[in-house]
């Protein structure tokens, strides 16, 4: 049996996660950070990445970004095959990848009861879009969210 290394650092993690989704299988990815708040908790939430699919606005996408990170973000816009991206968690900010770099697309999260739920349901659709449209308070609205959970 072949050896681990002692220490995998995230990327490799996430390189790995990458081509086994490229592959057609679906790999579950736990997630870091507020990014993506208040949808996908950090720390306590996994996705489930499958591979990726022609890209759509308000997917959720693993991407390498400005050839620099790997994110988990959402879809704002795509013109061409320049793709922009924000978390849900973010009051500001967006990075930017091309349509080549989205490794793979988020399709559910696993919620600390050990439970899938689907990330594109009618109602998580809504919410996501309505979420968007509160960008100019939403600094707010994730301070109360932060205090209550």
């Amino acid at each position: 049996m072949p050896r681990l290394k002692d220490n995998i650092s995230d990327i490799d993690i996430i390189k790995e996660a990458a081509r086994i989704a490229a592959e057609g299988i679906c790999v579950t990815l736990p997630v870091a950070g507020r990014s993506m708040l208040p949808f996908i908790i950090g720390g306590k939430e996994s996705v489930i990445l499958c591979k990726a699919l022609p890209p759509r606005r308000g997917d959720i996408v693993l991407a390498w970004v400005e050839n620099r990170r790997y994110v988990i973000h959402r879809i704002l816009d795509i013109k061409g095959d320049k793709v922009t991206l924000m978390g849900d968690g973010n009051i500001h900010g967006r990075e930017y990848c091309r349509k080549e770099d989205i490794i793979a697309l988020a399709t559910h999260y696993v919620g600390t009861d050990g439970k899938a739920c689907n990330l594109y349901t009618p109602w998580r659709k809504a919410a996501s879009r309505l979420w968007l449209l509160l960008l100019p308070v939403r600094r707010y609205l994730l301070f109360i969210y932060r205090i209550f959970s």
